[in-house]
């Protein structure tokens, strides 16, 4: 390479950077650092030893540690290692396992275990067989069990504060005695549990009177700017109209502005502007599909459980109808269902849509496996419309929420299935739904908000009268997954007759072979040659296979189906009926304690609460949470949609109300959103127009010194948030700009990550821990997620520079840019690309940098590509103000 090239390469390269510089110079210099900048972590280590866990990418909050040591290693720990190394007077080895700090100094062999370091832990070495000290000494802990134990060494052996008081009286030491008396019956709430804030009935408020009464547009502003004189803070100044149309269009369909959009907006000089792109936003259908995707974080959503059971046999064990649950929450955004009725629908939609009959009862019909060989699982059909497909099935399509769970294999231990079965169940109601951590009174009673295990298992009793799976599947594999038809009793009806033709054909043509060949043999001679035996072939052999050909053309078409849930316990287990539960002391099935009936936690419900006497209970318990009375309900949602118009909630523990949570800053005005979003009938788009019509809301990012001084976390919403994109919308993001966006909705998921659909039709996959997701923090779907994590990490950057698919985007960009006629300088182009990407001009110094580094590069088609590039790697396009 001659010196005038280098020259030039390295001129180019500097003009690169000196535009990137002005880009983050350009954004408000309290930008966070973006996807480029290589710090706030170094990705994996490089080396990990034998037995080692690598760390992910995601971070693990304090509370998902927390609820992960008890749901899943207490119990673990109690019921394999206990008997040994429990609070004994002389435990094996002088080891205790009933304490972190007992667990850190070990016995007799050293540490049991080096917090973080799987490979270095005692511990993770013994249950894995790995070395002479096997443990437990008679027989190796199931897989499951070792990468649990592991895991929790990996993250640090967290271990929650505080010893939790046993159901039932029952201690963690072995050998004590386990009380066989109601778990809870004699739990107490004290005055002081039920004053607690998120247990009183939401209040009406009137707004607060304020100094500065001109600068609020709606009666929220008010109880914002109340808070934020009270600490002698002022407002931010207003956002330009470029910033906010910007921001509401990424807040309500996850996808930029166009230029003409902008354009539009900017000439229209009524007082009512903004409000008109509210509402053509709202009334877009890709509305649903962004708000949409909030909701799938809440309730785990997966396409798909496992990758190795993707496809083939294995496929009945997963769930492959769940892409209908996820049209059907976009749908119902789209089209604004109530709220009451979208929780109702989602717990019991199977009992109004006429399904709820058990399979197996007397008189009902059932289909079976053998009936339909060609949708395993499939559901009894009692109580199907007999109208054909209509507005019912999609209630059956919503109760999809409960089967989308994380109850790991199932393969050996299917009582343990059944329980964590329904302990995800009530996990996902009680975290997304109510804001209560229920799921931690499984082994005992809560340790900070008053719910005893007696009140989980009441709840328990509800989902244990209640299958989503057929039957709990062989010992040696996973269960089939229900599959509900949505048809009508005689489309169904059709379908197993056409099928039992189908079977009597077949076994009528084998028993004829058979006998055929049989003749054939007693009359052949010996040397008798292969064609002679071809041309003995019977007529009725031709006449069947004739038969068997035509009513293959005659086949139906594939009845649609569901993955959903059905009244009644697993059929053929030991929950099969509808009936209360007895306490699973400690968690265990194993260790039984007294039945409780089934109701609903008292702490909300009371003390005086009518038994359930028909049916599951589940559509008792939706209408339940829904009722205008409930205290929590409607705070947990308002403050959810709050959070994703201003990146953080007025509660700052979205999914966790109770007394480890957060209290709300603004608690008058939480209960003023929730009043009003009940008196609009349960409109979540009158709320997101109560919200972003507000002052509050269309507020800049503006950072005031005295701002920063007193409130730098923007606890008192005195300016909006800076947020990045999430995972999806940047994905989006990067083909709409390129102009090759794919916007056509609904329908199965996708594993071709270059598909231009939009990232809400990417497969999710559960056991997938690489690839674009997880690197720019998508929800993991192993349990609900309230709150994404936002990291920035090196391969994030890596993946912007280098990975195909972003570098089409760049080519993409560039063409649509270059190939625009109304565009024919660099000069001009450049605008157009700002507006594209940023949703505004550049500023005269951006200008002469673009103009400067396109022309020391070659053709044409290779500078745009990488000016393209380098505005794409910009904070700007994946931050929004």
């Amino acid at each position: 390479m001659s010196g005038a090239p280098i020259g030039r390469w390295i001129s180019s390269l500097l003009l690169g950077l000196a535009l990137v510089a002005v880009l983050i110079r350009h954004e408000a210099k309290a930008a966070p650092s973006g996807l480029d900048d290589g710090q706030a972590g170094a990705g994996p280590a490089a080396n990990v030893k034998k037995g080692e866990v690598r760390p992910g990418l995601r971070p693990v909050s304090a509370t998902e540690a927390a609820d992960f040591f008890e749901k899943e290693v207490r119990p673990l720990l109690v019921a394999r290692c206990y008997k040994c190394h429990g609070e004994l007077a002389k435990p094996k080895g002088k080891l205790r396992l009933t304490s972190r700090a007992n667990i850190l100094q070990g016995g007799e062999s050293g540490p049991a275990a080096v917090a973080g370091k799987p490979g270095e832990s005692l511990l993770v070495q013994a249950i894995g067989y790995t070395d002479a000290l096997k443990m437990p000494p008679t027989e190796r802990l199931p897989n499951r069990e070792i990468d649990t134990l592991t895991r929790w060494v990996q993250m640090g052996l967290p271990w929650p504060a505080g010893e939790p008081k046993a159901a039932g009286g029952a201690s963690d030491r072995p050998g004590t005695q386990t009380s066989t008396k109601l778990a809870g019956a004699e739990y107490e709430i004290t005055d002081e549990q039920r004053r607690f804030w998120s247990f009183q009935p939401v209040k009406d408020p009137a707004p607060p009177e304020v100094r500065d009464s001109a600068w609020g547009k709606t009666a929220v502003d008010r109880f914002i700017l109340k808070k934020l004189e009270e600490h002698g803070l002022r407002p931010a100044t207003p956002a330009d109209k470029r910033t906010l149309i910007r921001r509401a269009t990424f807040d309500l369909i996850g996808v930029p502005p166009t230029p003409e959009e902008i354009d539009a907006f900017l000439k229209d000089t009524s007082s009512n502007a903004f409000a008109k792109v509210v509402d053509r936003l709202l009334a877009s259908p890709h509305y649903g599909e962004r708000w949409g995707r909030h909701w799938l974080d809440l309730v785990r959503y997966t396409d798909c459980f496992d990758a190795r059971i993707l496809s083939g046999p294995g496929s009945v064990m997963d769930i492959t109808e769940a892409w209908r649950y996820r049209d059907w929450v976009v749908n119902a955004f789209n089209r604004d269902l109530p709220y009451d009725r979208f929780i109702v629908d989602q717990i019991a939609g199977d009992i109004l849509a006429g399904q709820g009959v058990e399979r197996g009862r007397a008189g009902s019909p059932s289909l079976t496996v053998g009936a339909l060989s060609s949708v395993g699982g499939l559901s009894s059909v009692g109580g199907l419309s007999s109208e054909g497909r209509g507005p019912d099935f999609d209630k059956i399509v919503a109760t999809g929420m409960l089967a989308i769970g994380n109850w790991g294999g199932g393969d050996a231990d299917k009582e343990k299935l059944l329980t964590d079965i329904v302990d995800d169940q009530i996990d996902v109601i009680g975290r997304s739904i109510m804001g209560l951590t229920i799921g931690c009174a499984r082994c005992h009673d809560h340790k900070f908000d008053p719910i005893p295990t007696a009140d989980y298992y009441s709840l328990a009793g509800i989902f244990f009268s209640t299958h989503i799976l057929p039957n709990v599947g062989p010992k040696t594999d996973g269960p089939p997954m229900l599959r509900i038809p949505l048809a009508s009793a005689q489309e169904v009806e059709r379908q197993a007759r056409y099928r039992a033709r189908i079977a009597g054909v077949e076994k009528r043509l084998q028993g004829a072979t058979a006998t055929g060949y049989q003749e054939v043999g007693r009359r052949l001679l010996p040397g008798t040659t292969r064609s002679i035996i071809a041309a003995m072939a019977t007529r009725q052999l031709d006449d069947l296979r004739t038969e068997l050909d035509n009513l293959k053309k005659q086949a139906p078409a594939p009845l649609p189906l569901a993955n959903g849930a059905q009244e009644g316990g697993v059929p053929d287990s030991p929950q099969a009926g509808i009936h209360d539960v007895r306490i699973h002391m400690r968690g265990s099935y194993a260790r039984l304690g007294e039945p409780v009936p089934r109701r609903f936690p008292r702490i909300v419900a009371g003390d005086q609460q009518s038994s359930i006497g028909e049916g599951s209970g589940r559509l008792q318990l939706a209408r339940w949470l829904v009722s205008p009375q409930h205290p929590l309900t409607a705070r947990v949602m308002v403050n959810r949609i709050w959070q994703h118009h201003f990146g953080q909630p007025i509660v700052r523990t979205p999914s966790n109300f109770g007394k480890q949570g957060e209290r709300p800053t603004h608690p008058e005005l939480l209960d003023y959103l929730a009043k009003r979003f009940i008196e609009s009938g349960w409109s979540m788009k009158a709320m997101h127009r109560l919200i972003m019509l507000s002052a509050a809301y269309q507020q800049s990012s503006e950072l005031l010194p005295q701002t920063l001084q007193l409130d730098a976390d923007n606890r008192l919403f005195g300016r909006m948030n800076r947020q990045r994109l999430e995972a999806e919308a940047a994905r989006d993001n990067l083909l709409a700009v390129g102009g090759r966006l794919d916007l056509t909705m609904g329908g199965k998921a996708t594993r071709d990550f270059n598909s231009p659909r939009r990232s809400l039709y990417q497969m999710t996959i559960r056991s997938d821990r690489s690839g674009f997701g997880p690197l720019f923090d998508m929800a993991n779907s192993d349990a609900p997620v309230a709150t994404r994590t936002v990291s920035t990490v090196a391969p994030q950057a890596l993946f912007l520079l280098n990975h195909p698919f972003v570098l089409k985007q760049k080519t993409e960009l560039a063409q649509r840019i270059l190939r625009d006629q109304g565009k024919p300088d660099d000069k001009t182009r450049i605008i157009h690309a700002y507006e594209l990407l940023y949703g505004r001009p550049p500023t005269e110094e951006e200008t002469e940098i673009g103009l400067e580094f396109l022309a020391r590069q070659g053709s044409a088609k290779e500078a745009w590509e990488a000016y393209c590039e380098t505005l794409l790697c910009a904070n700007e396009f994946i931050y929004v103000d």
